[in-house]
């Protein structure tokens, strides 16, 4: 039953609705809002008959223009793809010396490295490179086995403690557990600390010495500031993979923790590796 009235106030029709006493008035829209409907449905309709728009089964409908935005990205990889080709190949030609002397190739090769690092090696590292308790700090000139070219080189491609490939860099610190009792741990712990800073034990640290000089400077050196040929760390330096303080020494000495790195140069290829390498080498510790 229609319950339509007119609107005393603005001499509108209502629409007979009503919802708590409210009426609704029978306004119509504004013609150009309408046309302005209706045209946006008929453009619809066009776009749908030009363009890529209904999905089926196995694809979508093509359009009469047969627009494929999948087509054009693969024409725009294409096209950067030649345009770096010349870049690639001299890169995978030229030796990491030459890359390095090459004021026009050497930016290329460090922002190809910075865009494999970032796919690839912040995982670990970081994506600035600043490492993490566990995982070196890229950009300072700490380096266990050496921050020249071919050494970064040398790391990158085959890896450390990688067991996939023989070449993998190896170094291994034994556990002194069982070889040291627990006072003569924290001596040379206190010692250690001593290297790079102020121990909380003095007295201490001169005990660890002794101690040091026996078990630990076959490695690290008769002055602590380690050893490249088996990657051992410069304990010298106040830099700490796994934390700085007694206890955290004391921690690696009974039980040390060796990291694993993987070896790139068969996943990646060799080119990618010596962006890489002179990407890292950038950093600002490169040697």
């Amino acid at each position: 039953m229609s319950d339509k009235q007119v609107d005393k106030l603005g001499g509108v029709e209502t629409t007979g609705h009503v919802w708590d006493g409210i009426r609704e008035l029978n306004n119509p829209l504004p013609r150009w809002w309408l046309w302005t409907f209706y045209a946006t449905i008929l453009w619809a309709i066009g776009y749908t008959v030009l363009y890529p728009a209904w999905p089926l089964v196995t694809h979508a409908t093509r359009g009469v223009f047969g627009f494929s935005s999948r087509a054009d990205l693969r024409t725009s990889l294409d096209d950067a793809t030649r345009a770096q080709a010349r870049y690639v190949d001299a890169i995978r030609s030229r030796s990491l010396a030459d890359i390095e002397a090459d004021n026009e190739l050497r930016p290329f090769a460090i922002a190809a490295g910075a865009a494999a690092f970032k796919v690839n090696c912040s995982q670990c590292h970081g994506s600035g490179a600043q490492g993490g308790n566990g995982y070196p700090n890229l950009n300072d000139d700490d380096w266990l086995w050496g921050g020249d070219l071919s050494s970064i080189y040398q790391t990158i491609s085959h890896g450390i403690r990688y067991e996939a490939d023989a070449d993998t860099r190896q170094s291994e610190m034994p556990a002194f557990r069982d070889v040291l009792k627990p006072d003569q741990i924290k001596a040379v712990a206190s010692y250690v600390v001593s290297l790079s800073g102020t121990p909380r034990n003095p007295e201490l640290a001169v005990k660890g010495k002794p101690v040091f000089e026996q078990n630990c400077a076959a490695c690290h050196g008769p002055e602590g500031r380690g050893g490249r040929q088996v990657g051992a760390p410069n304990l010298a330096d106040a830099i700490w993979l796994y934390g700085p303080g007694e206890e955290a020494v004391e921690r690696q000495v009974e039980s040390p923790r060796h990291g694993v790195m993987p070896a790139w140069q068969v996943r990646l290829g060799d080119t990618t590796v010596k962006e890489l390498t002179v990407f890292v080498h950038s950093l600002g510790g490169g040697e």
